[in-house]
């Protein structure tokens, strides 16, 4: 069996985003006799000398595409600033090389005020998993994320940690019962859900939006795949917390992490092409391309966001309050907070324009739930409201493993063994969700210690996610 090179393989190369990574892809997917690491060498060597490869049988199409990339006319594009301003940065020794270039690349739009990387930051496409950036008067659809409005939902209950273990079966069956996962899927008939969210009038904006309302009736209350999840887990508060009313001890929690499903991943692709046909920009940041909030398209687009991002929030509330009933339990804190978004704020007295792709609002005094892994803690914080980062914390562990790296190198009984040592029951998820795929989150916590104050810790003992290893649709 071929191992194969993937899109990020290619990046990571060096090769610039755009239709090369397809040509490359291409000729790749032939393979032409050649094993992959000799593919590697080969692309490696026509980066570096393109001229060298003009006429060769099988590198000559990709070869010229560097060329002509090279040979771009910069007065085709919208100019990028060649004197950025710097950016924080926190955890840098553990964040890789490429979400670094991509934020150095982000810093040079010509909108851009301020610009921050996150601790659990890895490259992702346009702005970096865990980059926020702060832009005057435009907005970047890449750089709010293709899962508008992903979010975490937690919910502590009346419950003491001992009847968890007592009664572990009773929340696996209203686990299973009150929980659907993947792409794709959803509710139909009688089991659809209902909520006010149906009724925005945004979804009647335009034929676009409009079209996307029965698909998000369909999905409404479900979960996604990917790295989405719904689980309990045990809640410990070391002290206790006057602002939640909660006294020290420990609690069963409901912590939930998932998206706007197919609707927000459609808008996301569909004005990421407009801001594309509407924003020039040099191939290096060609997935930066921003909507003026003066036009049609970033009113538009800004209104279809907010939508995206109420509807998520629903898909949330509709689980949780399932899961309420069917346990019969009292809630005594409920927290909820949202990444891959944007927000109109106050930065250094003007109001700006702020991205969060992969990363929490930590404003002082905000509430938010960054998780670890299926195995790894996860914690409930207060902000801290730290200006150098633009008042925002991590969203999660980060990933160190790419989801083809983490397949490649991870075996299903290593999986098990770390799942029985930490004593989590697992239901559904593929080897790409293995906690060894991330980031170790005491580190990253470690890393801002100024952006957040930790309030509570989160311990996972029951997690469902897809079992199809679907991405979002």
């Amino acid at each position: 069996m071929k191992t194969q090179i993937n899109g990020t393989d290619i990046l990571e190369l060096g090769f610039p985003e755009g239709k090369i990574i397809g040509i490359a892809l291409k000729i790749n997917s032939k393979r032409h006799g050649l094993k992959r690491d000799e593919m590697i060498t080969n692309f490696k060597n026509v980066l570096e000398a393109p001229e060298n490869y003009i006429d060769d049988a099988i590198f000559s199409k990709l070869a010229i595409a560097l060329i002509e990339k090279v040979n771009e006319k910069p007065e085709d594009f919208i100019a990028l600033n060649q004197n950025p301003n710097a950016y924080a940065s926190y955890g840098a020794e553990h964040i890789e090389d490429g979400a670094r270039k991509q934020m150095e690349v982000a810093m040079q739009l010509p909108v851009t005020v301020a610009g921050a990387l996150m601790p659990d930051a890895h490259q992702g496409y346009g702005l970096p998993i865990g980059g926020v950036l702060a832009t005057k008067n435009a907005i970047i659809p890449y750089g709010v994320g293709v899962d508008i409005g992903c979010r975490m939902a937690l919910s502590v209950y009346d419950i003491a940690e001992d009847f968890y273990f007592e009664n572990e079966a009773k929340f696996k069956k209203e686990l299973i019962a009150n929980s659907i996962f993947g792409a794709g899927h959803g509710f139909h008939g009688q089991y659809k859900s209902d909520h006010a969210v149906l009724e925005n009038d945004a979804f009647n904006m335009t034929p676009f939006v409009k079209n996307l309302k029965d698909k998000a009736w369909s999905q409404l209350g479900s979960s996604g795949g990917g790295n989405h999840f719904v689980e309990f887990g045990i809640m410990e508060f070391a002290k206790d917390d006057a602002v939640l009313n909660i006294p020290k001890g420990k609690y069963v929690a409901l912590l939930t992490h998932s998206g706007s499903r197919g609707m927000g991943a459609t808008i996301a692709g569909h004005y990421t092409k407009m801001a594309k046909d509407v924003c020039k920009l040099p191939e290096v940041a060609k997935n930066l391309a921003y909507l003026d909030m003066n036009s049609q398209l970033g009113q538009e687009y800004w209104m279809a966001m907010n939508l995206a991002g109420d509807y998520a929030s629903a898909c949330h509330e509709i689980i949780h309050n399932k899961m309420e009933r069917a346990l019969g339990a009292t809630i005594l804190a409920k927290v909820e907070n949202h990444h891959n978004f944007a927000w109109k704020e106050i930065w250094n007295g003007e109001e700006v324009i702020v991205h969060r792709k992969g990363a929490t609002p930590a404003g002082k005094g905000v509430m938010g739930i960054i998780p670890g892994s299926m195995t790894a803690p996860g914690f409930l914080v207060r902000g801290k409201g730290e200006e150098n980062a633009i008042n925002s914390a991590s969203h999660g562990a980060g990933r160190q493993m790419s989801r083809t790296q983490a397949i490649k190198n991870i075996t299903k009984n290593e999986m098990k063994s770390i799942l029985q040592h930490h004593g989590v029951t697992l239901i559904g998820a593929g080897l790409d969700e293995a906690p060894m795929a991330y980031k170790d989150i005491n580190q990253v916590m470690e890393a801002q210690q100024d952006l957040v104050d930790v309030v509570a810790k989160f311990t996972p003992k029951l997690v469902r996610m897809a079992d199809d290893g679907s991405r979002e649709d």
